[in-house]
């Protein structure tokens, strides 16, 4: 009998079979009423959701379609009481229980209630239908509900009616905007101080706003089907004939410039925009007259400043560079002119003295020149890889001997520090700089710190450093001192800016170290504030080749001399340099021709002279620098090796910094010592 009950039901039909009612007001399925029996075995075959509340508790027992609607809720609302298995609507299902038991039937249509099948609440739309069962006592023994979800059709009803409202309301608001536009656009076609035209595709005036009364003069009655060229200026006619054309074409005119014949015959400027619609084209012009005027006035202005900025940067440059020239020069001078009376007295001891500081202050002269370069970012660099805290660790005793006792040097340097590619004689220079510059910034003693790190910069933090992102090494130097307000740390790379006495600096230090970075592909940063100290920070672009190998380096020896009698051509206009070369090479044993420009050294490279090295200036007169010279011997004698010598970095001649296979440059000045190795090393080099 429960198996017939129960046949054909499905997964509830399982579950209530397996259910214990023994432990519910039912009871065992074998003694359940025939009217419970029968109300079971109609709804497991119905496809409806439907489920039945049975006794005065509404215990629940349902089929598949309603363990569907039920949700999470299934199973464990089989075999519930209705107030338990629904807690959110208890209320409700109260009452159902009582109008059912009392005989009576309910029947909602898209009910409303908020569930929580899930766990969460959620808005509910319901089809609901109650009715009583009667038992073999003649009374309602439960309740059969119906339940049909229909919150998809309730919420598409109620979106299909706030469209048609939203619809609605955007109609209505349309023709207000549509009117208000209408109102708008004559208004502004009245009272615009613009010219504006509807202009034929062949350029013909279809109408025209009253502003052209008031900007050129003419009647808008009296332009009306005339043609443009009737009142543009001639010499802007056939350019404005093409920029018509255009605009009639489709396409759209911005800022487009011409001048038009006021009535009183003087000429206009105006700035068309424009834009075509159907056989159409819609223009609006502004009158810049007086703009052009000021405009001229101003670019005149500005070129009289840069003239006296430039006067301003002499000035500046006579100032503080000549000065330490004049003192430099005068140690040489000095010097020299002593050696020579010396000499005439036949008193020869003691010349070392005057030679090392002739000596010393053509070094710094010539440091003074690579700082002037370094500024104007046209020095050429020589960058290899290079292990930064090596150099400081090599730098630490000459650093801590220059900033004095009085101030603590201390260096924090990062472990698994990346290399990175970078002219390693010019970022000593640029190091000796800042500590020298933290020095003087603790008069009164203080603490000095140089750390290295490596950086990642994202495309954010990049941006703040004015740098592409990805991996740099960072170098600062950080000082104790008196740091350094906004305005002057604002201004501290600028050339020639110094807070330093006139005569104690030049203003190109840092300049110097800005350049420097940059030049390298890096920056420099500075962080200070008044009482606080300040740091400068270079960061350098990490290389991912091998470090150069700077280990076992042999010391300064004498200048190597020519093993099989080299040949050299000097080529270099300057006679005093050309005659000194020449004469270094000759006692280094070296044959050593010479040339005062290219012309004449390219006759020698055009013979049958034997010639293992190229030695030229980059800047010679006669219209073929250094590098045109270099290309052209190289034509001639493919692989020529080649050493360019320059006072200065001629970035054009040279490649921009960037030399080929064999070539090298060397700066001036240069001790015999230094040619004459790089001369040696060039020349064996494979």
């Amino acid at each position: 009998m429960t198996e017939a009950v129960l046949a054909g039901g499905g997964e509830l039909s399982r579950l209530i079979f397996a259910y214990p009612w023994e432990r519910t007001p039912l009871g065992a399925i074998a003694g359940w009423p025939s009217s419970l029996r029968t109300t079971i075995g109609l709804i497991l075959r119905s496809p409806v959701p439907i489920v039945t509340l049975w006794g005065e508790d509404g215990i629940m027992i349902y089929n598949d379609a309603y363990s569907g609607f039920a949700g999470g809720r299934h199973p464990r609302l089989l075999g519930s009481k209705v107030r338990e298995g629904w807690p959110e609507v208890a209320d409700f299902n109260d009452n159902v229980m009582k109008v059912g038991l009392a005989g009576g039937t309910l029947s909602y249509q898209d009910q409303e209630l908020t569930l929580h099948r899930s766990g969460v609440p959620e808005q509910v739309w319901m089809n609901l239908d109650y009715s009583p069962v009667i038992g073999e006592s003649g009374r309602p023994e439960g309740i059969v509900a119906i339940v049909v979800e229909t919150t998809a059709k309730v919420q598409a009803e109620r979106r299909l009616r706030e469209t048609a409202e939203a619809l609605a309301q955007l109609n209505a608001e349309l023709e207000r905007r549509v009117e208000e536009r209408t109102a708008e656009r004559d208004r502004i076609w009245r009272n615009s101080r613009d010219l504006l035209a509807v202009l034929r595709a062949d350029g013909v005036f279809r109408t025209v706003n009253p502003a052209w009364r008031e900007i050129l003069g003419h009647a808008p009655e009296s332009l009306i089907g005339r043609h443009f060229r009737d009142i543009i200026w001639p010499e802007d006619a056939a350019l404005t004939e093409g920029v018509v054309a255009a605009a009639a074409a489709g396409q759209d005119l911005t800022g487009f410039e011409n001048r038009y014949r006021h009535q009183d015959g003087t000429p206009r400027w105006i700035s068309w925009h424009s834009s075509a619609e159907g056989e159409d084209i819609f223009a609006y012009g502004r009158d810049i007259t007086a703009e052009k005027g000021r405009a001229q006035a101003l670019a005149e202005a500005e070129e009289r400043l840069r003239q006296a900025q430039k006067m301003e940067a002499v000035g500046q440059l006579t100032g503080g560079i000549a000065h330490d020239f004049n003192n430099l020069l005068t140690g040489i001078v000095g010097s020299l002119q002593m050696i020579q009376t010396r000499i005439a007295q036949g008193r020869v001891d003691g010349l070392d003295r005057y030679i090392l500081a002739a000596r010393g202050a053509a070094d710094r002269a010539a440091a003074l020149t690579h700082r002037l370069l370094a500024f104007s970012r046209r020095q050429t660099l020589d960058p290899r890889p290079l292990q930064i805290n090596r150099l400081v660790a090599g730098m630490e005793e000459l650093i801590r001997r220059t900033v004095g006792p009085a101030i603590a040097l201390e260096v924090v340097a990062s472990g698994g520090l990346w290399t990175t590619l970078v002219d390693a004689n010019q970022l000593e220079n640029a190091l000796l700089n800042l500590c020298i510059n933290a020095r003087d910034a603790m008069p009164e003693g203080g603490r000095l710190t140089i750390e290295t790190a490596n950086r990642w910069f994202d495309d954010r933090t990049a941006r703040g450093h004015d740098l592409r992102p990805g991996q740099y090494v960072s170098l600062c130097v950080s000082d104790t001192g008196v740091g350094m307000t906004p305005e002057v740390a604002a201004r501290a790379f600028d050339p020639f800016f110094t807070t330093k006495p006139l005569g104690q600096g030049t203003g190109l230090g840092l300049s110097m170290i800005h350049g420097f970075a940059q030049q390298s592909g890096g920056q420099a940063r500075i962080y200070s504030e008044p009482g606080q100290g300040t740091t400068v920070c270079l960061y350098l672009p990490r290389h991912l080749g091998a470090e150069a190998d700077a280990d076992g380096a042999p010391a300064p020896a004498p200048a190597p001399r020519a093993e099989r009698g080299e040949t050299v051509l000097v080529v270099d206009d300057e006679p005093t340099v050309r005659m000194l070369v020449g004469e270094v090479l000759g006692e280094l044993g070296y044959a050593a021709l010479e040339a005062a420009d290219g012309a004449a050294g390219l006759q020698i490279l055009r013979s049958a002279r034997r010639i293992d090295l190229l030695v030229t200036d980059v800047g010679l007169p006669g219209g073929m620098n250094g590098r045109q010279l270099a290309d052209a011997a190289r034509e001639l004698r493919p692989g020529l090796k080649v050493l360019f010598i320059t006072g200065y970095a001629e970035n054009a001649a040279i490649g921009h910094g960037h030399l080929a296979p064999g070539m090298q440059v060397m700066t001036k000045p240069f001790s015999v010592e230094a040619i004459a190795r790089r001369i040696r090393a060039i020349i064996e080099a494979r």
